[in-house]
Parts: C-alpha cells; structure tokens; sequence
C-alpha cells in the first residue's frame, strides 16, 4: 500500500499499477533519452573525420567528373584525329594500290614480254638441238661407218695411210717425202722420207694389225684376255720384224724404219701394259709412233732437211760472201777516192775564200780612194802609174 497525502494506494490497484508502469517508461524514456544523447555526442565526434573525408571525397568526385569531362573532350578529339588518320591513311592506302597495281601491271607485261622472248628462244634453242640432234645421228652414222672401215684389213690400212699422209704433208716440204715408194727389193713403203747420209731415207709402215687390240678391249673374262694379249704379242713381234725385213735396207735406206699407229689408245696400251714389245722394236730398230709423236719426229726430220739444204748450199753463200767482201773492198776504196776528193775541194774552197777576202779588201779600199795606204803594201803584180803621166 503507497500513502500519497490523503490517499492510499494499494499495489494490487489497476490504477496503481498503470502509474507505476507509466513513470518506470517514464523513468526508462529518460535513461534512453540521455544515453541517446551522449551517442549522438559520440557519434557527432565520430563522424566529424567522416564528414572530413566525406568532403574530401566529393571534392574528388568533382575533380573526378571534370576529369570525366576532360576526358570525354580528348577523347572526341583523339575520335576526330583517328577519324582523320583512318581517311588519309585509306587515301594513302588508295594511292599505293594503284601505284603496286600499275606496277603489278607493268611488271606482268614485261614479265609477259620476256616470258615471249625467251619462249622464242627456247624454240631457236631447241631447233639447234634438233639440227644437233640430226648430226648426232649422222655422226652415229660415220662412227659406224668408221667402225665398219677399221673392221676390215684392207679399208683399215687405207684409213692408217690417210691419216699418215694428211700429218706428213702438214709437218714437210712437198719435195721431201714419197708416198707408196717402191724399194729396190719390190716392197712398197707407206711413205719414205728423203733424209740426207745419214741418216739416209726412212720408210714409214701405217699397216698396223688392230684385229689383236680389238680383241684384249673386248675380252669379257680372264681366259680371253689372256688370248687377247697373246694375239697382240705374235701380232705385234710379226709385224715388227716384216717391217725390219722389208724397209731397212743396206746402203739405200736409213738403219731403221717408223711403225706408225693410227691411234693413241693403241700407242698408250703398248707403252703401258707390253714394253716388251716397245723393247724388241728398239732391238730391231722399228720405231713405234703415233699419230703425236710421229709429228714430233717429223718436225725432227724437217730441222735435219733444212740443216743439210743449209749444208748444200753452204759454197753458193760463201761465193757470195766473197763476192761481197770484194764489194765493200771496192766500196771501201772509192770512200777513200771520195775523201780525198772532197779534202781536195775542201782546201781548193779555202784557197777560193782566201782570194774572195783580198778581192773584198782591196775593193772597199778602192772605193775609199786609200791609194796612200795601197803603195806600202802593194803586189809585185801591180804597176805604178807616174807622176803627172
């Protein structure tokens, strides 16, 4: 029970018990109204760097904005400028694709004028391959033909005679050589070279047997090429010794003969792989030669013709060198007539000049009427006029 003045209130009382709750919100409406207050104290001083920086952050919002603005006008312009690069750079763009185009065209033209050219000549080209294609086959022609002389013996012979005579007839005078000469024994010698003693005349044999030499070139297995070398060794020693036996003569031809082989492979395999033979040549005095060699012996052979005609004419040209020392002897002399002569004419001018000069004297004097000066020194010769004559 509460006593309040008069009245007395008890806790169970509806009345009482409203008041009671109404002053405890009362009382709590308070506490909360003060404890708001002191936070809002605190958070007013709280938010005072808020506010601070708040500001600050609007301030760079505006900065910012204008930025954005800055921004939005370089970019325009960077948009015109780009704008303008992008239509110079498709003008320049324009230009230099008319500029390769017209090069492009240009240059196919001449690369399609060239491309003709050398399409003509290719085809002058491959004509001449034609025309040497045909010589080709004409030469194949020959070489068989060829092949077909030198397989007969007789046409074989001929071909080595040729071929001897066209290097004779390069390498000496016309009147040095025979062709077909005929010995006293009867044998016919290719050729025989008219040497002085000595050496004496030298017959040439172009008859060489290839049939042996053919034969060791074609030999497929040792057995034949065996036989093939013994067949060039009988045929080579026999024709050696008909060439000793037929062409060396005593007191008609020189001590010794040419064995002349009509190719250089033939020459070459007998050097190389049977020197015996070469050998038994030297013994027999048959000189084996080839078409190069046999040139070389008879360039030899010409230097030994023109040093005997040199000999033969050696009392014709000491004739003559007496003949010509006996005119520089007379020459000799009339150079001395002469010289006296002209020594002669020499002392005679002077004599001339001599006289000229007194001449010349004794005419100035006269014309300078010196007669006082003429009497000292006057001339036996002259004549003194008299007084008042």
């Amino acid at each position: 029970m509460i006593q309040i003045g008069e009245n007395s209130y008890a806790f169970d009382d509806p009345v009482v018990i409203a008041a009671l709750v109404g002053a405890a919100l009362l009382l709590l409406v308070l506490v909360l109204l003060i404890m708001a207050v002191r936070a809002a104290g605190r958070s007013a001083r709280m938010t005072e760097p808020l506010a601070q920086q708040v500001t600050q952050l609007g301030q760079s919002v505006q900065t910012l904005s204008d930025g954005q603005h800055q921004l939005a006008g370089g970019l325009n312009h960077v948009s015109e400028a780009q704008a303008a690069a992008q239509a110079n750079m498709l003008q320049l763009m324009e230009k230099r694709l008319a500029q390769v185009s017209g090069q492009m065209t240009e240059n196919l033209q001449g690369s399609a004028r060239r491309t003709a050219q050398s399409l003509g000549e290719l085809q002058q080209r491959l004509t001449a391959i034609d025309k040497a294609q045909e010589n080709i086959t004409k030469l194949s022609g020959d070489v068989l033909s060829l092949q077909d002389i030198l397989s007969n013996k007789q046409t074989r012979g001929a071909f080595g005679e040729i071929q001897l005579t066209d290097i004779v007839s390069k390498a000496l005078p016309s009147d040095s050589y025979s062709l077909q000469a005929t010995l006293s024994n009867g044998r016919r010698a290719d050729c025989l070279i008219h040497l002085p003693n000595p050496p004496g005349p030298i017959c040439i044999d172009s008859k060489f047997p290839l049939e042996a030499y053919e034969a060791l070139r074609n030999a497929a297995t040792d057995w034949e090429l065996n036989e093939a070398a013994k067949f060039l060794r009988t045929s080579v020693r026999k024709h050696i010794r008909d060439i000793g036996e037929k062409y060396i003569l005593d007191g008609e031809t020189a001590d010794g003969a040419l064995m002349f082989l009509p190719s250089e492979a033939v020459y070459a395999e007998l050097h190389a792989n049977f020197p015996e033979l070469v050998r038994e040549g030297f013994e027999k005095r048959v000189w084996i030669v080839s078409p190069t060699t046999c040139m070389a012996t008879l360039n030899t052979m010409r230097a030994i013709l023109k040093d005997a005609r040199m000999r033969e004419q050696a009392g014709a040209i000491r004739r003559e060198l007496g003949l010509l020392f006996a005119d520089v002897d007379r020459l000799g002399t009339r150079v001395e007539n002469l010289d006296r002569h002209f020594n002669q004419a020499a002392k005679d001018i002077s004599d001339i000049k001599i006289s000229a000069d007194k001449a010349g004297k004794r005419a100035r004097r006269l014309d300078n009427f010196d007669f006082e000066e003429l009497a000292p020194d006057s001339d036996p010769a002259i004549v003194k006029l008299p007084k008042g004559g």
